[in-house]
């Protein structure tokens, strides 16, 4: 099963609805996906420095004057905004290997959930509509954003395995599916040193992703070898700094619809997720095709659609 969401908002006056509109969109993918939900904004840059969002399970004792123990250990000054289970981190720009390795010497079970520029994620264990409210995702403001609820069938209902997925510097993705080459593929990863964290199978697929993109390619031309490369069937929703990319494997099985206006572009596994979109009823509504890569960039023309070869 499993549900995603996505949202690509267009116009900057919907800007401050995109928390809103999206955990609506998860909300109503429960049913799909009961076990764990996660949620990832492309939010405010940090002037300059770089957001890391982390998670425990014992946040009270683990972010105790956080700031002051990993800037000690770091050499710098850090902040940051503990909610809930999660904390952002704000920390010097280029320094992310070193904060992780802080965080390591610190308390080894505080977990990276994100890094990047402008990418927050927050996800937990727990119906969608209890995650989204617990990390108040309703009040957050971004720019385009990705969620999933997820039901667990290969492997255990834990934190580190719900979605969204980060690999890469702003990079993220959500999955629908089952990739079959993912251990092969994880141990090349690896040795192509590239952090995975988890056995999950959908984290090899942001790798992949983000290790095509290290060595020269486009988002769309990672989506297309993606194609070749990956086996099983799989639909992708990927999130970058400035765009929202969607691929579905060449069988397509898992279902998929999206909608596009002059103010957005929406992603949701089922049309149900997008009914309460503003304008809905003049949107242009789609299912996306299989082997094709779809992708929108507020960096490019509105919208792009790329097939694949």
């Amino acid at each position: 099963m499993c549900g995603i969401v996505g949202l690509f908002l267009k116009d900057k006056s919907l800007e401050p609805k995109l928390g809103e509109m999206l955990s609506s969109m998860l909300i109503t993918m429960t049913d799909r996906g009961p076990d764990s939900a996660g949620i990832a904004i492309y939010g405010g840059e940090a002037n300059g420095k770089t957001k890391m969002a982390i998670q425990s399970d014992r946040p009270e004792q683990a972010f105790e004057k956080l700031d002051a123990r990993l800037g000690k250990i770091m050499g710098c000054t850090v902040s940051s905004e503990v909610k809930s289970t999660h904390a952002v981190l704000e920390i010097p720009a280029g320094t992310t290997a070193s904060a992780r390795a802080a965080l390591a010497e610190l308390d080894p079970l505080i977990r990276v959930m994100s890094r990047g520029d402008s990418l927050e994620i927050y996800k937990e264990v727990g119906l969608p509509k209890d995650v989204a409210a617990r990390f108040e995702i309703e009040k957050m403001s971004g720019s385009h954003g990705i969620g999933h609820t997820r039901m667990a069938t290969e492997s255990a209902v834990t934190t580190m395995g719900a979605h969204p997925f980060n690999t890469g510097d702003d990079q993220c993705l959500v999955h629908n599916g089952s990739l079959s080459n993912h251990n092969s593929l994880r141990r090349k990863l690896r040795r192509e040193g590239v952090h995975i964290e988890t056995e999950n199978d959908t984290e090899v697929g942001a790798a992949y992703l983000t290790w095509k993109m290290q060595n020269g390619a486009t988002l769309g031309e990672a989506l297309e070898s993606s194609l070749e490369d990956l086996d099983g069937f799989f639909t992708f929703v990927v999130g970058t700094k400035d765009g929202f990319g969607v691929v579905r494997d060449p069988i397509a099985c898992k279902p998929a619809v999206m909608a596009e206006t002059d103010q957005y572009v929406a992603f949701g596994s089922e049309y149900r997720a997008l009914v309460d979109l503003p304008g809905i009823e003049d949107a242009r509504v789609w299912e996306p095709e299989p082997a094709t890569v779809y992708f929108w960039s507020h960096d490019a023309a509105p919208t792009s659609k790329e097939k694949a070869a």
